[in-house]
C-alpha cells in the first residue's frame, strides 16, 4: 500500500490518450510510462527491446505456438517438460511487476499494460479509459501516420482488437467499460486538453487528501 496517486489510461487507438498522459505528466511534474516500460521488460528478460516490443500488448507468442501445433497437441505440449512459457506472458509479468516497483516508489501515469487490474491493490489510483468518436480517430490517425481514411479506419480496428484481446485475457475484465477503468472521458466533446484539465482536477483533489 502507498500514498502516491497513481493514474492509469486505458485508451482506443487515435482517442489522444496517450497525447493527454505526456500532458498529464508535464503538468503534474510526474513520469509516465508508457512504450519504455518494453525496455525495462527486455533488460530484465535479457532479451532484445525488438522482441519485448512485437508482444507488447499482444497475444500473438500464444496463439502462434496454437495455431503452429493444434489444439490437442497444443494441450500436451502445454503440460509437458519441454514447454516454455509464451513471450508475451513473460513480457506482461515483466512488466506488471516493473509497474508494481514503479508505483511504490512514487507518483505517475502508466499509459495501457493492464496497469488498473495490475494495480488492484492500491487505494489512490485513478483509473481512465480515453475514447473519440469514429470520426475524429480517424482524422487523428490519417495525420499521425500518413494514411488515407480507408487505411486509417483498418489501422484502428485491428490495434483496437488487439488491445482489447490483450486486456481481456490478462484482466478478466471488459476492455472500456466503466466497471473496469472507474472514469470515461469522450475527447472528442472535451477535448485532449478538457480531458486533462479534469484528470489533474482530481488528481489534486486526491493529492489534498495523502
Amino acid at each position: 500500500m502507498t500514498d502516491n496517486i497513481i493514474i492509469t489510461i486505458g485508451r482506443q487507438f487515435g482517442s489522444g490518450g496517450h497525447e493527454i498522459g505526456n500532458r498529464l505528466s508535464e503538468r503534474l511534474n510526474i513520469p509516465l510510462y508508457d512504450h519504455n516500460l518494453i525496455r525495462m521488460a527486455a533488460k530484465e528478460l535479457k532479451i532484445q527491446p525488438e522482441e519485448a516490443q512485437r508482444v507488447d500488448e499482444n497475444l500473438l507468442g500464444r496463439y502462434m505456438s496454437s495455431a503452429v501445433l493444434g489444439s490437442g497437441d497444443y494441450i500436451l505440449f502445454m503440460n509437458g517438460k519441454e514447454y516454455e512459457e509464451p513471450l508475451t506472458d513473460k513480457v506482461y509479468e515483466m512488466q506488471a511487476q516493473i509497474v508494481q516497483k514503479l508505483a511504490s516508489r512514487g507518483s505517475c501515469i502508466f499509459v495501457g499494460r493492464c496497469a488498473d487490474y495490475v494495480l488492484g491493490d492500491y487505494s489512490n489510483c485513478i483509473n481512465t479509459f480515453i475514447y473519440a468518436y469514429k470520426d475524429d480517430r480517424i482524422r487523428r490517425i490519417m495525420k499521425l501516420y500518413g494514411l488515407n481514411e480507408k487505411k486509417a479506419w483498418e489501422k484502428i480496428k485491428q490495434v483496437d482488437r488487439t488491445r482489447k484481446a490483450y486486456y481481456e485475457e490478462h484482466t478478466e475484465r471488459q476492455w472500456g467499460t466503466i466497471e473496469s477503468h472507474q472514469m470515461l472521458f469522450n475527447s472528442s466533446l472535451l477535448g485532449l486538453d478538457g480531458v486533462a484539465d479534469a484528470i489533474e482536477g482530481i488528481y489534486k483533489k486526491w493529492n489534498e487528501k495523502v
